[in-house]
């Protein structure tokens, strides 16, 4: 995927003309073939370091494209609350076909919003500048290193028949099985004690689940968190099918009822997700979904070959689809000892590379 851009006709600073330079001897290899994400591709991304909440003042969207040696990186940045990633793929699909010039779009979006009735609106911030300030300036702003793990089509095919033949039933998915599989491999690398708790927090999109359910178009911000709680024995020993089926049970609680009683629950007593919850070393947290277009946004310059995330996604499980028909790409953010003891899990490694 290449292409030409103008360069800039001045720079603000010697420093900026530093990183044109720097970026024009960067080649697509230079990004995708290490075994670790190059920290450059956090440059890529604006809104570094900008929370949700500070949208009242910050931009909603940033966009920046960069020309690397040989290929172009489209970065996109989006506040959370404005959109989840159904909502935020749908935005770049629609975008790349209007760079291409069509006439109309494949889904218009639904900007309608929608509320249960008795939700007082606005929803206020459970917390004072001050406060946040204090409790930004504790957090480490460093991320940790991320590494990308390609699973094939017929891997996750295998691990899916394992998982359902495990626990003797055939509800569970190939991302639930996948998810187990990387959770396990976690846990084993971190040398959990076996009584130790443990959670795996799921990001499930209740659209769908609703009565009547979202508009299949609906633009905003409709999941909720789901977390799988046991202990690491029971996680390990219990096989593959374990994690995997108590992780079918919490995303089939998720009922019109209980999302309803949730969002009711959260507006009487508002609480927001904070970063430092990345750092909790008993909880892993999965982002994105294979499910998303990410491989049809064809901006004029051909097919793309990778996604990659920004440096706000860094301390969870990040879901893309692949680049080959139906296989799927992890990329795990956790610190450096554990992706290398993770690569040298025969367990987990059977059948994938990296």
């Amino acid at each position: 995927m290449t292409t030409t851009l103008s360069p800039p006709t001045s720079y603000a600073t010697t420093q900026e003309h530093s990183l044109y330079t720097l970026l024009h001897t960067i080649s697509l290899s230079d990004i995708l073939q290490p075994k670790y994400v190059p920290s450059i591709v956090r440059s890529f991304f604006q809104l570094n370091g900008v929370k949700n909440h500070e949208g009242t003042t910050q931009p909603l969207l940033a966009v920046q494209v960069t020309e690397l040696l040989d290929a172009i990186f489209i970065g996109c940045t989006i506040n959370h609350v404005v959109a989840d990633g159904r909502s935020f793929w749908h935005f770049v699909n629609s975008w790349a076909q209007m760079s291409r010039g069509l006439d109309k779009l494949t889904k218009l979006p639904a900007f309608d919003r929608w509320f249960f009735d008795g939700i007082d609106r606005p929803i206020r911030f459970p917390f004072t500048v001050e406060k946040e300030k204090q409790h930004s300036q504790n957090l480490n702003p460093q991320p940790p290193p991320a590494r990308i793990f390609h699973f094939t089509k017929e891997r996750i095919a295998q691990l899916k028949w394992r998982a359902n033949a495990e626990a003797s039933t055939d509800k569970i998915s190939s991302l639930q099985a996948l998810l187990s599989h990387v959770w396990r491999s976690v846990i084993r690398c971190k040398r959990f004690n076996p009584e130790e708790e443990i959670q795996y927090a799921l990001l499930i999109g209740v659209g769908p689940r609703m009565v009547p359910p979202l508009a299949d178009d609906y633009f905003g911000n409709a999941i909720l968190g789901g977390f799988v709680t046991m202990k690491a024995g029971e996680l390990l020993e219990g096989g593959l099918g374990k994690g995997a089926w108590e992780m079918n049970k919490v995303v089939s609680l998720h009922s019109h009822d209980m999302i309803k009683n949730s969002y009711e629950c959260w507006v009487k007593s508002s609480t927001l997700v904070s970063a430092d919850i990345l750092t909790s070393g008993n909880l892993l947290i999965t982002s994105s979904s294979p499910r998303f277009n990410m491989y049809g946004n064809d901006f004029g310059w051909g097919k793309p070959v990778a996604v990659r995330s920004g440096c706000v996604n860094k301390g969870m499980i990040s879901l893309f689809a692949g680049s080959v028909e139906g296989s799927i790409d992890i990329e795990v953010c956790l610190p450096y000892e554990i992706l290398e003891a993770m690569g040298d899990d025969p367990e987990f490694m059977d059948g994938i590379s990296d």
